[in-house]
C-alpha cells in the first residue's frame, strides 16, 4: 500500500488542507504534536481513529513537501 494513499485533499475537508483519509485530522495537527515531543503513542492514544500508518503518512507527506517531490512516489 502507498503510505501517501493515507492523505486527502479535498476543498471540501479543512479548507483543503492535506487531512488524514477518512478523517478530518490535518497532517499539521499530528506534525505539531510530533515535534513538540508527543509520542506516537500518545497521539493515537488522543485520535483512536488514527493508525501508525496514518503518522508515517503525515511525516512522508512532510518530506516530500519539504523535497517538492512528487508525492506519488513513496511506497511503504
Amino acid at each position: 500500500m502507498v503510505l501517501m494513499d493515507r492523505i486527502e485533499l479535498n476543498p471540501r475537508v479543512c479548507n483543503g488542507r492535506p487531512v488524514i483519509k477518512g478523517t478530518r485530522i490535518p497532517v499539521s495537527v499530528i506534525l505539531e504534536q510530533i515535534a513538540a515531543g508527543e509520542s506516537w503513542d500518545d497521539v493515537l492514544a488522543g485520535y483512536p481513529e488514527l493508525k501508525k500508518e496514518d503518522i508515517q503518512a503525515a511525516l512522508l507527506y512532510a518530506k516530500a513537501s519539504l523535497d517538492h517531490s512528487e508525492v506519488r512516489t513513496i511506497h511503504a
